[in-house]
């Protein structure tokens, strides 16, 4: 038994009774066996606990088809109802009841207990008190949400991601913020005339759980697909293709995304040590398979596809717990004068997005020799950002001017621009307004994102603008949202059992209308966006947190 396939178990845990083998079934059995041993333990049929969580209650009662996912800490008096879910990270302490049908998002708190705090003794040498948490049946408690001692969360209610509750919580309301506040009834729908808001579309959360738990089941088998044992075990992005080194990297993305570990051909330890011995130790770049690592085609920085495995193997190495064994030669010798002649130089005008793409990888680059702790040569990511700020288009918020007839260059070039610069360093975009302006004008040509015409980069391109956007303003926001939930009910479709997704829909795409590595992972990431955008991706269960992540990677302390 590979134990990688066991571990994605740990972390997706309602897969586990519809696709465990019989060695793992016996190993939970055994597992759940030494907890019923203890006195107040009560676990329900096809309940799954899992081993990598810290389960250590005074009486724990749990029903059956409930899950406990890894890292969870639960302590004290606590009773979970049928169908219940305590995802990855989650704490559950002291007296809490939960009925049935009860979600518990990633990295959530619930603490059924409290310190006194006189002000006469320090607040650690004080008693603690405990009224208890009760929740009723049907309740969503979304990712990050932090509930309180005392409080009772009515049946049906959804606590929105971040939530911080401190109240009760009547049945069949959705609340959010710190402290949680009231939002509106799950029951009655938006009026759009006096909030100006879309209705928040419940239908669409089963449609998101209902994808996410298939990709999940088919995960294993896309991954198998795409594996050739006999090429001394590589991966390629589609049956009948060769191997490339993005395809072993877009399958490490889709089994952190669906599975939470690796693939399970490889350890761990292999996968990383695949990965890291194709980097060039001159440059750091890594070339593709079967190329000359002398030939300067592959190993100048701009040039191939060694370029793009800056991002893509450096974000695999990332998941699989590692990184580049050496640093980014080949910007980090780059000074500022050097950056500024490299920018000036590149094609603006005629190829936005190689230009962009070109700022992409190297602001990427850059980061993973911060990660390193290696140092970039001084002030040459400030110049990056100088150059950048001041030569923004203000009235487009884009790097060129953008026409009917490179429109869609200009913005894919912006994407790929602040994927690795403004985005990854957490710096706000400029001109965003103007931006949103431009990307919605993108977002209606039918030539790109009529129904059958879309393609993962073109989509990904608008969405992600527009998410970046959304941080830091609501111009155009409903417009935004319906351009969204548009291409999100057509992206759901898209699913192919036991294959994946294409890179596009347009049938005379030849290969790219195939299901494939690239195409299943561009789709997840871009689902996850265009899900967030509307407020509902907690659905999905996974978070992007390889190329896609949504997060900075690194915070720069000034500019």
């Amino acid at each position: 038994m590979n134990p990688q396939h066991s571990l994605s178990y740990d972390y997706s845990p309602w897969t586990f009774w519809g696709s465990a083998s019989e060695t793992d079934r016996v190993a939970q059995d055994a597992y759940q066996r030494r907890f019923a041993e203890r006195t107040g333990v009560n676990i329900g049929e096809r309940a799954f606990l899992s081993p990598m969580a810290n389960i250590d209650p005074d009486t724990l009662t749990i029903g059956a088809d409930s899950f406990i996912a890894a890292h969870a800490y639960v302590t004290g008096t606590i009773t979970l109802g049928d169908d219940c879910t305590v995802n990855a990270f989650s704490v559950i302490r002291g007296n809490v009841t939960a009925g049935d049908g009860v979600r518990i998002g990633a990295h959530t708190s619930i603490l059924g207990f409290n310190h006194s705090m006189e002000p006469l003794e320090p607040v650690f040498k004080q008693p603690l008190t405990s009224k208890g948490i009760t929740i009723g049946d049907d309740v969503w408690i979304g990712s990050n949400v932090v509930i309180l001692d005392g409080v009772t969360v009515g049946s049906h209610a959804v606590l929105a991601a971040g939530a911080v509750v401190t109240k009760d919580v009547p049945e069949w309301a959705i609340v959010g913020g710190n402290p949680a506040r009231r939002i509106r009834d799950r029951r009655h729908p938006v009026n759009r005339e006096t909030t100006g808001e879309a209705p928040f579309d419940d239908g669409m959360l089963a449609e998101l759980a209902a994808f996410a738990n298939a990709a999940r089941a088919d995960a294993p088998a896309i991954l198998s697909r795409s594996w050739i044992p006999e090429a001394s075990g590589l991966y390629i992005d589609r049956p009948g293709a060769a191997p490339t080194v993005r395809a072993h990297c877009d399958a490490i993305e889709i089994a952190d995304l669906l599975l939470g570990s690796v693939p399970p051909q490889l350890s761990q330890d292999e996968h990383v040590a695949r990965l890291r011995k194709l980097q060039d130790p001159v440059t750091g770049l890594v070339p593709e398979f079967g190329s000359e690592p002398h030939r300067e085609s592959t190993l100048t920085f701009g040039r191939g596809l060694g370029t793009y495995h800056v991002l893509s193997v450096g974000y695999a190495l990332d998941l699989a717990g590692s990184g580049f064994e050496h640093p980014i030669h080949a910007i980090a010798d780059m000074n500022p004068a050097a950056v500024v002649a490299s920018l000036n130089a590149l094609p603006w005008r005629k190829e936005a997005w190689e230009s962009g793409a070109w700022v992409d990888a190297w602001g990427t680059a850059a980061y993973w020799n911060l990660a390193q702790s290696h140092p970039n040569s001084p002030g040459s990511l400030e110049s990056l950002f100088g150059w950048l700020l001041s030569r923004v288009n203000s009235t487009a918020g884009t790097w060129g001017t953008p026409t009917v007839d490179n429109r869609l260059k200009v913005v894919n070039g912006y994407y790929r621009l602040t994927r690795g610069t403004f985005a990854q360093f957490g710096v706000p975009v400029p001109h965003v307004e103007r931006l949103v302006d431009t990307v919605l004008a993108h977002s209606a040509d039918p030539r790109y994102f009529a129904v059958g015409r879309q393609n993962a980069c073109n989509v990904l391109d608008v969405v992600h603008p527009l998410w970046l956007a959304s941080k830091h303003t609501s111009h155009r926001r409903e417009d935004a949202k319906a351009w969204a939930r548009t291409q999100l009910k057509q992206a759901l479709l898209r699913w192919r059992t036991g294959e994946g997704m294409a890179f596009s829909a347009a049938r005379e795409s030849g290969h790219q209308a195939l299901p494939t590595l690239q195409g299943t992972e561009m789709w997840l990431a871009i689902i996850w966006y265009l899900a967030d955008l509307l407020g509902c991706a907690e659905a999905l269960g996974y978070r992007p947190r390889g190329v896609h992540r949504p997060e900075p990677a690194y915070l720069l302390p000034t500019l």
